[in-house]
């Protein structure tokens, strides 16, 4: 397969699932953001595709979300939900999966431990740190929130994130012990 090809295949195969994550319903919080498994594909992306390629993955996501494709959990989509409370966390999901590539490529990934560590790095750098920062911007900016009530209201999705995070680095292990050939982080 002709490089350009497997990089466009990848990147249409990361946001599909992203968009399989998000048929696993959601959990509404008074915050108006809901709880989604959806963020731990950011975090796949940019573990798994790299920063270039992990910032392509959620954009051809969101301009699918923007075009009405109901592919955010709950069946969201359309250009209105980049006016909700949760549009900074939208935002940062492309910025997130670049963070957590350029993350992933500064860190061991040489045994599938070390890849699995770094992962887990990484997606707590880009895809929880970088996220909420973004969020806690669309919470004061589009919520009204003061900064300490946006930063109060999104420790609630912390303890999940971190979750996701271990989830991230058991899927990384996994594949590095598959595919000792793969190049995490881009």
């Amino acid at each position: 397969m002709h490089p350009s090809s497997r990089s466009l295949a990848l990147v249409s195969l990361f946001a599909a699932l992203i968009a399989v994550f998000g048929l696993i319903p959601k959990i509404d919080l008074p915050l108006g953001v809901p709880i989604t498994l959806q963020t731990l594909g950011v975090m796949l992306a940019g573990c798994m595709l790299g920063a270039k390629r992990g910032l392509q993955a959620l954009m051809l996501f969101l301009a699918a979300v923007a075009l009405g494709l109901p592919l955010l959990s709950g069946g969201r989509g359309g250009l209105g939900v980049f006016f909700s409370p949760a549009s900074g966390y939208l935002i940062g999901w492309p910025v997130g999966a670049f963070v957590t590539g350029w993350a992933m490529s500064m860190l061991p990934t040489a045994t599938p431990r070390s890849a699995a560590i770094s992962a887990f790095m990484a997606s707590a750098i880009g895809g929880l740190l970088v996220v909420h920062v973004c969020g806690v911007v669309g919470l004061v900016n589009i919520a009204n929130l003061s900064w300490e009530q946006a930063i109060m209201g999104t420790l609630v999705f912390v303890p999940g994130d971190l979750i996701k995070c271990a989830l991230c680095a058991t899927v990384v292990q996994t594949v590095a012990r598959g595919l000792p050939d793969w190049r995490f982080g881009g």
